[in-house]
């Protein structure tokens, strides 16, 4: 303590470095720092003390927070406890330069991102100022606007179109099987079959319209009709896009919403089955859609939903918003009735889909039908009608909507013929030069007659819907070498006509007793048809005892059927459409297998329907009495 009093070197050194280290950490923390900081630890009258070993006590006990040194370092402890002191500050301003230096490339980053903020803020306002238009994009705006402006009146297929049920002709079974599956507590899901332009369309709309209004039908007064095309529909197997049942849009290689892109989230699109959801999606021509797609719709009609997947979709992502991860985990709903409606057969349509919905067949619509529907068009468009036109049009179609399309052209015609005229009428020149600029030609240019002929007989086909007249003819003559006889057949017909002859010159040998080696004969099918099936079996054989019997056959009777080796008439397909063509071309009197008997009613159409078991039974029926008509030869 004695060198401590004395003014000699070492002490003067002591102080100056004591003070100065004092000055270190005053200028590191700030005097009010100081004095605030040496009151909380009890060391004020310590730093005020004129006793050195206390002044460095104080600092020791600031520099290191430690209240609880209260040991007085002795001569030989100064020097160590000063280096203790000296080190500790040494790393308090290495931290603070750190510090500084770190919170001055913050302070220039905060400062760079509140630059690109208010850029952005600047941005948008703009945005919001301008309304992202210019002079162009006005301009375009009012040009639609101008278009908007201009309306035509509805048009002749608006106008036309039936608006009730009873409007719809010639379908009456069809509309009531329609409304006992649809107005029902449980709709069922239905596929239509039909030939086109009867009213399929239009029948289930205004059926979905009626069952609305039931108070136990399940579908709401907003219940949706969507309707689409299956032939337009267009599908990627990878499921990048499906308008149908929908898809989702990856951000990278489609663009979902750029909000969502940009932060890598893919957006899923729900499709038509969901916009139907709780009515109705009507399929028109499902028979032309992908049979895949087809398939995928069935699982929708299971589940009732449509669910979707992506490698994009991240579940724990917070960018996702509530609605698209909805979609990915619940699903979107699909629950509607189907309505498929087409105009192929029923193998073009998947089984399973088949096996889900109940069907309907629409019929084909007899010249009676189509005068019905020219009639009740003539009446929308308040316009009259020459006595044949309602009869002539019958005679270009077999479709309701063709029929209003000729209707509608020659209504224009005789518009433009009768512009003075306060009221039009359209006569059947107007028709016939609509028929002529449309190239149209009769459907039915095979008409009965009451005029027996020999080796002459119309058998019956169909194809679609729709059912028509063969006409089968056969000519025999006496072979020039008895027992060489040649016989001659089209081979445009096709193979299972061919087998039909044989059958039927087996059968002739076994009604008749002649070996038709004997002459040479020769069957066509006037028009080269070709047949699918072995219907025309009877009607061949028919014509074939004909011809060498010389028995005429009588010309308003038309036959179909397979004809066996044992002479049985056997059971055939398409009996029913058979029936229009028959009466689309005057027929009285249908012969068909008996097997069939119960897949038309007695007396449909107003023909006389005569099921038969044998050839000979048809063959009695076909023939007529020599006195009563025909003419030699064939």
């Amino acid at each position: 303590m004695t060198k401590l009093q004395s003014p000699d070197t070492n002490a003067d050194q002591l102080e100056r470095q004591v003070t100065s280290l004092y000055a270190i950490f005053s200028g590191i923390i700030g005097p009010e720092k100081l004095v605030l900081k040496a009151g909380k630890l009890d060391a004020l009258d310590l730093i005020r003390s004129g006793n050195l070993p206390e002044r460095i006590l104080a600092l020791q006990k600031m520099v290191l927070s430690d209240p609880t040194i209260d040991h007085l370092p002795t001569l030989e402890e100064i020097p160590s406890v000063l280096s203790e002191i000296e080190d500790e500050l040494a790393d308090i301003t290495a931290r603070r330069t750190v510090e500084d230096k770190i919170e001055k490339k913050i302070t220039e980053k905060m400062e760079e991102r509140h630059q690109e903020y208010v850029q952005e803020i600047r941005m948008q306002v703009l945005k919001e100022e301008q309304h992202a238009e210019n002079p162009h994009t006005l301009k375009k705006f009012d040009f639609l606007e101008k278009l908007e402006q201009k309306k035509l009146t509805r048009s002749a297929m608006d106008l036309l179109r039936p608006a009730t049920m009873e409007e719809i002709v010639g379908q009456e079974r069809a509309v009531d099987a329609l409304r006992a599956k649809l107005a029902s507590p449980y709709p069922q899901h239905l596929l239509l079959y039909g030939p086109p332009g009867v009213g399929k369309t239009t029948a289930a709309r205004l059926v979905l319209e009626a069952a609305k209004k039931l108070r136990y039908t399940p579908f709401a007064e907003d219940a949706p009709f969507v309707e689409v095309d299956g032939s337009t529909l267009r599908w990627d197997p990878r499921d990048i896009t499906n308008p149908l049942l929908g898809s989702v849009h990856d951000p990278i290689y489609q663009g979902a919403r750029r909000d969502l892109a940009d932060s890598g989230v893919p957006e899923p699109k729900p499709g038509l089955v969901t916009d139907a959801h709780g009515g109705i999606l009507f399929i028109d021509e499902i028979g032309e859609m992908d049979f895949m797609l087809q398939n995928k719709l069935l699982k929708v009609l299971e589940d009732k939903r449509v669910f979707f997947d992506s490698a994009y979709y991240d579940p724990t992502d917070a960018n996702v918003p509530k609605y698209i991860k909805k979609l990915f985990e619940e699903g979107a709903p699909a629950d509607f009735i189907l309505i498929g409606a087409t105009t192929r057969d029923a193998q073009d349509i998947s089984p399973a889909i088949r096996s889900r919905c109940a069907e309907i067949y629409f019929e084909p619509l007899t010249p009676k039908h189509i005068e019905t529907i020219v009639l009740n068009a003539a009446a929308k468009l308040k316009v009259a009608l020459d006595k044949e036109v309602p009869a002539l049009i019958a005679e270009y179609t077999v479709e309701g909507r063709k029929a209003i399309n000729l209707l509608a052209d020659a209504y224009g015609m005789a518009l433009f013929r009768e512009q003075e005229a306060e009221e039009i009428t359209i006569a059947c020149q107007d028709v016939y030069r609509v028929v002529q600029v449309s190239r149209l030609s009769p459907y039915v240019n095979r008409k009965a007659s009451q005029t027996a002929e020999i080796g002459r007989v119309f058998g019956l086909g169909v194809s679609g819907y729709l059912g028509s007249v063969l006409e089968i003819e056969a000519v025999a003559f006496p072979a020039s070498v008895p027992g060489k006889g040649t016989m001659r057949f089209n081979d445009t017909a096709g193979s299972m006509a061919k087998d039909s002859v044989f059958n039927a010159v087996a059968v002739f040998r076994k009604i008749t007793g002649q070996d038709l080696a004997n002459y040479d004969v020769h069957i066509n099918i006037i028009g080269g048809g070709r047949i699918d099936g072995p219907s025309a079996g009877t009607a061949i054989l028919a014509a074939l005892v004909s011809a060498i019997t010389r028995k005429p056959v009588r010309q308003d009777i038309a036959i179909t059927g397979e004809i066996s080796i044992q002479g049985k008439v056997k059971m055939v397909g398409g009996v029913y459409e058979k029936a229009y063509g028959a009466k689309q071309a005057g027929i009285t009197t249908m012969i068909i297998p008996q097997e069939n008997a119960r897949d038309i009613p007695t007396g449909h159409l107003g023909l006389d329907i005569q099921p038969v078991e044998t050839g000979e039974e048809a063959l009695d029926i076909l023939f007529a009495k020599q006195n009563e008509g025909g003419h030699p030869g064939a």
